[in-house]
């Protein structure tokens, strides 16, 4: 089927929920990931870009979560547990082009203390399936080619590895950055979805703590 915009709403999973991000989400998601650990490995041009105040980190998020009509970003919340409802991130179905059934998830931020667990798995099971489930054919994954650990994230979903766009944006700080680029096509969907199923299952019912570690 030809690939259409999904409506926004809310995506429920076990252990996380997706709600659309807005501007009453910002201070919430700044105590989550307004970290110098969540920038330091190349996160929205690396440590240079962590905002230094609030009205910095609002400034970010407007550039980076606002809606578009060519992007729905979210807000990763927790469900269950003594945290429930908790925001813990934010990840985007950006750049959506529908005469091309392509799409990319990316500007995808975790607090450090839900890193190792469920959270991240889940959000891309809830995301992946949207998107294919609206018609999208490719599905593009991204980040900084020093960001060793985003990439080995990446790559676990069972995303393939396309190459490295080389030169491909400045950095707060004035280097340029190399962008490594996954992707994850309609009939690979099966495939990754099981893989990310089974680490759902693995990791059970319990519900993800912040703090705790697989």
């Amino acid at each position: 089927m030809p690939a259409t915009r999904p409506l926004v709403h809310a995506l429920e999973g076990r252990h996380v929920a997706l709600t659309p991000l807005t501007e009453h989400d910002f201070p919430a998601l700044r105590a989550a990931i307004g970290r110098r650990e969540v920038f330091a490995g190349g996160f929205a041009g690396g440590p240079s870009a962590l905002p230094a105040d609030d009205a910095a980190f609002e400034t970010f998020a407007r550039g980076s979560y606002t809606p578009a009509a060519d992007a729905i970003p979210f807000a990763v919340r927790l469900r269950g547990g003594p945290d429930d409802g908790t925001i813990v991130g934010a990840s985007k179905l950006g750049d959506l082009d529908l005469p091309n059934e392509a799409a990319h998830i990316g500007w995808t931020g975790f607090d450090p203390r839900v890193w190792g667990t469920v959270v991240n798995p889940e959000v891309k099971l809830l995301m992946l399936r949207l998107a294919f489930d609206h018609g999208f054919g490719r599905v593009k994954l991204q980040a900084d080619a020093v960001n060793a650990r985003s990439r080995a994230a990446i790559a676990k979903l069972g995303a393939t590895f396309e190459g490295v766009h080389r030169r491909a944006m400045r950095r707060p700080d004035g280097t340029w950055r190399d962008t490594a680029v996954y992707a994850i096509l309609a009939d690979e969907w099966p495939a990754v979805r099981a893989g990310l199923e089974g680490r759902l299952a693995a990791w059970g019912d319990r519900p993800v703590v912040l703090g705790e570690r697989d």
